[in-house]
């Protein structure tokens, strides 16, 4: 749950640190940047354990876990920004913010999720506090059809998917290697995918400052992503997921500290709320709490 927590407070931080180069570094490119740096920062714990998971790494797993880091990353992010074109950043937060739920429906599906009351009502008050932490935001009208509610809404439910199937191969081989793998499938994806954007080009006209808040994104997705799927890996997708709701109060903080953006006092209630329900949603089924404290 810590690492979950983590996790989620990173993607925050980076969202935050990615409104100082967005303007300088066009998506593609810095999600590329981002992703290669987080590699280069995994390979080095990734490299003794290496040998041992690829001689132990089933071919078909193989594919699967590229299908994955490119799904997780790469397309996830391109879903993203194509609706962050069209709707305003609010809106697609909250959006976003049904990640859990999907995850929770998804894995239900499968058959690799107890839909339980507590863990739902902790899943719906988390996305009601997403939504009053947005509040001023969703206030701004926004024109143009569906497609980027439907892309961000796509966005969610593959990084949902992703998130339900990570959790065999996670308990299967060693987390470090599993990260590091995925992330150079996505920034292999990424270095073609940004080559409209003239990336070769882009990168050797980026200023220092600008690389030095890529570098810290870069960092913090290497260390939150080994601690989302550390977390994965011990812990129901659901439960894990339901923490990106942290995502867009540590924006709201952090933007207010760094950016002098406006912070309302809505945002406290969201903050109760959000603890509701990640208390709810996090703690263990009844029966296992009463076998934990069932005598003999």
């Amino acid at each position: 749950m810590l690492a979950a927590a983590g996790a989620s407070v990173l993607v925050g931080a980076g969202i935050v640190a990615s409104r100082f180069v967005v303007a300088e570094v066009p998506p593609l490119t810095l999600a590329m940047l981002r992703y290669t740096i987080g590699f280069a920062c995994l390979l080095p714990f990734a490299l003794p354990t290496l040998g041992d998971a690829l001689r132990v790494l089933r071919r078909r797993d193989l594919l699967a876990l590229t299908a994955l880091g490119v799904g997780q990353f790469a397309v996830l992010i391109a879903l993203l920004n194509f609706g962050l074109q069209r709707v305003g950043a609010g809106q697609a937060a909250l959006i976003f913010s049904l990640f859990p739920l999907l995850t929770l429906l998804l894995g239900a599906a499968l058959g690799r999720e107890q839909v339980g009351g507590r863990l739902l009502l902790g899943v719906l008050l988390s996305i009601a506090g997403v939504a009053l932490s947005l509040w001023p935001k969703l206030q701004a009208a926004h024109g143009g059809g569906w497609w980027g509610e439907l892309a961000v809404l796509a966005s969610a439910a593959i990084g949902a998917l992703c998130s339900v199937l990570y959790r065999p191969y996670l308990q299967r081989y060693p987390t470090v290697p599993v990260s590091a793998f995925a992330m150079l499938a996505s920034v292999v994806f990424l270095a073609l995918a940004a080559l409209g954007e003239h990336w070769p080009a882009r990168v050797a006209a980026i200023s220092v400052t600008a690389w030095l808040v890529v570098a810290f994104i870069g960092v913090s997705s290497a260390v939150g992503y080994f601690w989302w799927l550390f977390a994965l890996k011990n812990e129901s997708p659901t439960r894990v997921t339901v923490f990106l709701a942290l995502n867009p109060v540590t924006a709201a903080l952090l933007g207010s500290l760094l950016l002098a953006e406006p912070l309302g006092v809505h945002l406290l209630a969201a903050l109760a709320l959000i603890a509701a329900g990640l208390w709810l949603a996090t703690r263990p089924p009844r029966a296992l709490v009463n076998r934990q404290v069932r005598p003999g």
